[in-house]
């Protein structure tokens, strides 16, 4: 039993993560301003008495008692992290930063929850952790994906220089129950389009394609990192290497929703990955973990949590 900081816990990742880390018998405090995160999340929590939740920003300094901090504070979605760039960039290095020296006080372990979107738009395929990736410094997408490169960098010199126990998980594009309904990535954007029948939006060709790893399956290589006997700093990647394009995947849905969506095209962002799949030789070797759930099934899931909230 162990306690557990979850920063940024009332979103997505952090509710799943809390709530199996509770089911197991460890304490976990969660912290989240509540700018993307949901108190609703939050509720399903609520009757855990090893839980807490404190509302607060990662960016101003904080001090909690915590055997392991697990960082995942930031909108993880373009249109959220776009909305206040300045926001995003200081929220991964400020909040990471903030968390690394309560880290550092504690004698904590510090976990940081980075992305797939370390490596930009590759030239390389799959993607390997040794991949430096090609990023765009001054693009739409770079509060973000320079936000947590910074943030890797942080975690990497405050193991190198202060002896921290710290690990960075590269996490691929993740869905599930708990998205928001506006939450402006792909799976939740297509789903609530299809059960509505309206335009499912495609943007560029359709081409590109993304690599799409169930909840549970990410949450259960995060729990394998907090429970490792030895350090694993990484980075490592987590995500299923199953690959799909986007017409591909809205067509799927179309067809699991017995949905009158018809596929309208639009232009594509700037700096848009073409290609998304991730090498995971690492995560079966360190961790021992692979993806378990598939596509098909991890879709009826979603559209069923979903429809459950029409």
């Amino acid at each position: 039993m162990q306690r557990i900081l979850v920063l940024g816990g009332a979103g997505f990742l952090g509710t799943n993560l809390s709530q199996e880390l509770l089911k197991r018998g460890d304490h976990v405090l969660c912290v989240d301003n509540l700018s993307t995160g949901s108190v609703g999340n939050l509720n399903l929590l609520s009757n855990f008495p090893k839980f807490s939740f404190i509302e607060h920003d990662v960016r101003e300094k904080f001090h909690f008692e915590a055997d392991v901090i697990v960082n995942m504070a930031c909108p993880a979605s373009p249109p959220r992290y776009q909305l206040n760039p300045v926001g995003t960039l200081v929220t991964n290095f400020q909040g990471t930063l903030n968390g690394l020296e309560l880290a550092r006080k504690n004698g904590a372990r510090f976990i940081q929850a980075s992305t797939s979107e370390i490596y930009g738009n590759p030239s390389v395929h799959p993607q390997a952790e040794s991949y430096w990736g090609n990023v765009n410094p001054i693009g739409l997408r770079s509060c973000y994906d320079e936000g947590k490169r910074a943030a890797e960098t942080l975690c990497s010199d405050f193991q190198k220089q202060y002896k921290v126990s710290t690990s960075i998980v590269r996490i691929f594009n993740t869905y599930g129950p708990r998205m928001a309904r506006d939450d402006g990535r792909v799976i939740s954007n297509f789903i609530v389009q299809a059960l509505e029948n309206r335009e499912i939006t495609l943007y560029g060709d359709g081409t590109q394609s993304r690599s799409l790893c169930y909840v549970s399956d990410l949450i259960r290589g995060f729990l394998s990192l907090i429970d490792a006997k030895s350090d694993i700093h990484g980075p490592i990647n987590l995500g299923n290497p199953s690959e799909i394009s986007m017409k591909d995947l809205a067509v799927k849905i179309i067809e699991l929703t017995k949905s009158r969506s018809q596929i309208v095209y639009r232009e594509l962002p700037s700096d848009d990955p073409e290609r998304r799949k991730p090498d995971i030789s690492i995560a079966k070797k360190l961790l021992s973990w692979e993806p378990r759930v598939d596509l098909e099934q991890g879709l009826l899931n979603t559209i069923a949590f979903f429809g459950d909230r029409q």
